[in-house]
């Protein structure tokens, strides 16, 4: 499985982004996608997730409320939409893939990243 996000960029507070996260190799339908990030000089946290048939999501309390993640599977697009951003949203978002049913494992495939910068 090939994952490449993008949307990230530079945006005040209270701004909005939404990035997205192509996916190709697999049949996008088998496949539960998350979303985590890594702030400078932080370790990499969850953000959030949903599972194969878009049917349930899951959200980081930092960002509950203000994040709000989707996928198209006809596209083989997983989204997450940003809004009331504040400077602690400030990292590098990385778009994750695992196979659906095996939500007790980690992780399997992972982007390279997109950087969101957010400016006080």
């Amino acid at each position: 499985v090939q994952l490449q996000a993008s949307g990230g960029g530079l945006v005040q507070t209270g701004g909005s982004l939404r990035l997205s996260c192509a996916a190709s190799g697999r049949t996008f339908g088998s496949l539960d996608m998350g979303w985590f990030r890594r702030a400078p000089g932080k370790e990499r946290e969850f953000v959030s997730a949903v599972y194969w048939s878009g049917g349930r999501t899951l959200y980081a309390d930092s960002v509950k409320g203000r994040f709000t993640i989707s996928r198209d599977n006809a596209k083989n697009t997983v989204y997450l939409q940003m809004d009331s951003l504040k400077p602690e949203d400030t990292a590098i978002y990385y778009c994750a893939a695992r196979s659906a049913g095996t939500s007790n494992r980690p992780y399997e495939y992972w982007g390279p990243g997109t950087l969101v910068t957010v400016s006080s």
